[in-house]
């Protein structure tokens, strides 16, 4: 058993809410912008604290006008965007308890989450949402109205509250009454097996982490003209947890609804820090290494990219020579800058979370001028409850433990979690948050282990352990992260339990392979050719090998199949997050499951191996 605490870098006040941070923050920074947004014609306009806490009253008023009690429940349905953010303070304001759901969710999923959780009232983004909402409505007695954020959902609040003469003094009065442990949400988990369970989060596990975050990180959140450009859920509770921290951290907000515009929105907000899931930073990487196109310009990116990494190893070991210095200047000038530009210029940091981002990318990108503080957290920690620090940054860890966290792993592996940021429990499921939750300590479920430095390394899950029939346990998290770093890979599933070794399902990235068989000098073909062509099986073995050279050779991929077609929330076999369904995946591809461990050879040569 090894244990470690980060001290706690603030005086914690237990009563404090989120909207008493804001209030604070308004008495203190009036005129500090908030936010920014879009106007009509796609320029960035500043939000004042004072404004955005004017518009939050506004809507808070017409929830009270529309019938929303302190302690009810208020879904909301809508890609990331500034109206989100809005709504989300405004049921704080109006002492009710905001209910995120994801904007791609079935009607089913909308059943469920709006059931458990006894949502009053809806506010949807669009009229496809509206329908999902109305599919399902004669299931939710409780659900009194839906409104639509594409049909002025906000101006129609606004209204309702001025029209019902709703009082400052009430809104004011809902806002005061929430203390730390007042509930603040649920946030259903995704959910890779079973139906979601609903994680309530109070107002005291925003704050703690709020607070904490900007004195610990302030270097990346809290520094004069820091901004930051959410492009992830805000159903997800890392997003959701940002939005908070800039309420103390005095950064700057910017929402880019619309991941094809993602880039263009990057290059005119110009962020200074981000937060993105791995596949984010795959996805970059690749893509940039695809538009530098083939021959010369395709091995001068290579070059520039080993050339990062290594200046970025080289930090760790001494610092660079004379001459890695030179050729990093050269690479820098030639290709490095581009990735920086492409980002928007001034983005120093980024915070990566969700599932290991692995040590290329992570040297490479720090080698491109690119920090990235790999962290990681559960729904169940209000996000992050461990990160690299910007003074001390090991790639390959998630960092030590959250200031004012505690971690503890056990001998067998398994992470703990103990602090003021970790869930109260699961909603109308005691049986499963006793389970979790034993003697103050969250059971995480997760496994990992503890440096010296009390640095955290995530190995894998606990029920994702593969035990093969020769015994050897395997964390499939390694191998699967390693193989789906190359180009031509989407989603890789490793498997083996009870069998004689281990293999891996692997999904063709349909966005990149027209890119990948250009440069290899291969003629064009759809993913269904592509998985059966000598040479792209050859390079995803090539790949497998590579990714093997991580692990003992009993833990090593032997053999891989390529399936047809891509893994992907809308077929269901992603979560919301990106996570696969690791159970459905093995029940529905058994077949292909088996093809892996049928004998091809001929009868002669089979054997031992």
């Amino acid at each position: 058993m090894r244990e470690t605490t980060s001290p706690s870098l603030v005086q914690h006040d237990p009563a404090l809410s989120i909207p008493g941070m804001l209030a604070r923050r308004l008495a203190e920074d009036a005129d500090g912008v908030f936010a920014e947004r879009r106007d009509a014609g796609g320029a960035w306009q500043a939000v004042t604290v004072a404004q955005f806490v004017a518009e939050v009253r506004s809507v808070a008023k017409g929830l009270v006008a529309s019938g929303v009690a302190p302690g009810d429940r208020v879904g909301i349905m809508s890609r990331t965007r500034y109206e989100w953010t809005l709504v989300d303070f405004a049921c704080w304001a109006a002492g009710a308890v905001g209910v995120p759901v994801y904007e791609s969710s079935s009607p089913e999923q909308v059943r469920w989450i709006c059931a458990d959780a006894g949502v009053r009232l809806v506010v949807v983004e669009t009229a496809a949402h509206a329908a999902a909402v109305a599919q399902v409505r004669d299931d939710l007695p409780g659900l009194v109205e839906v409104l639509v954020l594409d049909d002025d959902a906000v101006g129609t609040l606004v209204a309702r509250g001025r029209g019902a003469a709703v009082t400052d003094e009430e809104v004011d009065r809902r806002s005061a009454a929430a203390g730390g442990d007042d509930l603040a949400t649920v946030i259903y988990t995704s959910g890779t097996t079973g139906r979601p369970k609903g994680v309530e989060l109070t107002h005291g596990n925003f704050v703690a982490l709020a607070l904490e975050g900007t004195a610990g990180l302030g270097e990346v959140c809290a520094a004069p003209g820091s901004r930051t450009l959410l492009f992830m859920p805000l159903a997800h509770v890392f997003a959701r947890f940002i939005q908070v921290l800039c309420v103390p951290s005095r950064a700057v907000l910017g929402h880019a609804p619309d991941a094809k515009h993602l880039l263009a929105d990057l290059g005119t907000f110009r962020p200074t820090f981000l937060l993105a899931v791995p596949r984010v930073f795959e996805k970059v990487y690749n893509s940039s290494e695809q538009r530098a196109g083939t021959g010369a310009r395709r091995r001068l990116f290579r070059w520039s990219a080993k050339v990062a990494a290594d200046f970025s190893r080289a930090q760790e070991n001494g610092g660079p020579s004379a001459r890695l210095r030179a050729e990093h200047a050269v690479a820098d000038r030639l290709v490095l800058a581009r990735i920086r530009t492409a980002l928007g210029g001034q983005c120093e940091w980024a915070v990566s979370g969700g599932a290991p981002l692995g040590e290329r990318l992570g040297h490479f990108y720090r080698g491109a001028g690119l920090k990235v503080l790999e962290g990681y957290g559960l729904t169940e920690t209000t996000a992050p409850t461990a990160v690299n620090r910007p003074a001390l940054t090991k790639i390959g860890t998630v960092g030590p433990a959250f200031p004012g966290t505690s971690l503890r792993v056990d001998d067998e592996g398994e992470i703990f979690v103990r602090g003021p940021h970790v869930f109260r429990g699961y909603r109308h499921n005691a049986e499963a948050t006793a389970e979790v939750l034993v003697d103050g300590w969250f059971h995480t479920g997760d496994l990992g282990s503890l440096d010296d430095d009390g640095y955290l390394r995530i190995t894998g899950r606990k029920k994702e352990i593969i035990v093969t029939a020769g015994g050897k346990n395997v964390a499939p998290a390694v191998l699967e992260d390693r193989l789906r770093g190359h180009p031509l890979v989407s989603q890789v599933v490793v498997v083996g339990d009870d069998r004689p070794f281990i293999g891996a399902l692997v999904t063709l990235d349909e966005e990149m392979l027209p890119g990948w068989l250009a440069g290899h000098g291969l003629p064009a073909m759809d993913a269904e050719a592509a998985r059966h062509d000598p040479q792209v099986l050859a390079a995803l073995d090539a790949a497998a090998a590579r990714a093997n050279e991580a692990v003992s050779r009993a833990e090593s991929i032997r053999k891989l199949r390529v399936l047809p077609g891509d893994l992907t929330e809308a077929n269901g076999y992603l979560t919301p997050s990106l996570k696969v369904k690791r159970a459905l995946v093995l029940k529905d591809f058994a077949p292909e499951i088996e093809a892996l461990y049928v004998d091809e050879r001929p009868e002669g040569e089979r054997g031992g191996d």
